[in-house]
């Protein structure tokens, strides 16, 4: 790794002990998308970034679907710095790739600051 390089923890199936997880050390923690963002990271506390944390199911849904669950993801962060936006998990071997790119460009209209 490189020297400087942040480290990105990831943990699927810890979602009842996100103290713990945050002690085992790392500069972003991944939250998958069974965790409700906005209160996992105030148990967190905000001094640590987060990652994630879409559903990669809704995905495979429509775009008013995958607007109104990115909304809520980053109505969950508050516009806090150290939110990255990601999926919760992988992207789905049948995710139709235009919704994926519509994600990115939602993405980007609901966070422009």
């Amino acid at each position: 790794m490189t020297p400087g390089t942040p480290v990105i923890s990831c943990r699927v199936g810890t979602e009842g002990r996100i103290p713990s997880v945050n002690e085992a050390g790392g500069e972003v923690l991944g939250l998958a998308w069974r965790v409700e963002l906005g209160p996992a990271w105030d148990r967190l506390g905000h001094d640590i970034a987060v990652q994630g944390n879409l559903d990669p199911a809704v995905l495979l849904s429509n775009v008013g679907a995958i607007r109104r669950a990115t909304q809520s993801i980053l109505d969950g962060a508050k516009g806090r710095p150290g939110h990255i936006f990601n999926l919760g998990h992988g992207v789905y071997q049948e995710t139709p790739v235009e919704n994926v790119k519509a994600l990115v460009d939602i993405v980007h209209e609901l966070s422009s600051r």
